[in-house]
C-alpha cells in the first residue's frame, strides 16, 4: 500500500503534495528542522489535510502528479472538500 497525501502550512498558507508508504513518518520529517532538508522546511508546523491510499507507488506517483500539475490551491481545496472528486482521480489514474 501507497499513498498520496497533502500537507498545508498555516505558517505559509500553502500545500504539500507528496506520496509516501508511511504517511506518519513523512510527516514527522517534513516537520523536523533536524531530519528535513527540503523546501517544507520554512512551512514548519505542517499538517496532513487529506491521505489518498493508492495501490501501490506507481499509482501514488500518478495521483501525485495529476495533482501538482492542475497547479491550483483552489483544486487542492476542492478534493479536501469533496470526496467524489478524490476517487475520480483515483479511478482515472489507475
Amino acid at each position: 500500500m501507497h499513498f498520496c497525501y497533502i500537507l498545508y502550512s498555516n505558517k505559509l498558507n500553502r500545500y504539500y503534495t507528496g506520496e509516501t508508504p508511511d504517511v506518519d513518518a513523512r510527516l514527522l520529517y517534513h516537520n523536523s528542522f533536524e531530519l528535513n532538508t527540503n523546501s517544507t522546511k520554512a512551512g514548519i508546523p505542517w499538517e496532513i489535510v487529506l491521505i489518498i491510499p493508492c495501490e501501490n507507488r506507481s499509482h501514488a506517483l500518478k495521483v501525485e502528479k495529476h495533482i501538482k500539475r492542475m497547479k491550483s490551491k483552489r483544486f487542492i481545496e476542492s478534493l479536501i472538500r469533496y470526496p467524489e472528486l478524490v476517487h475520480k482521480i483515483i479511478t482515472v489514474n489507475q
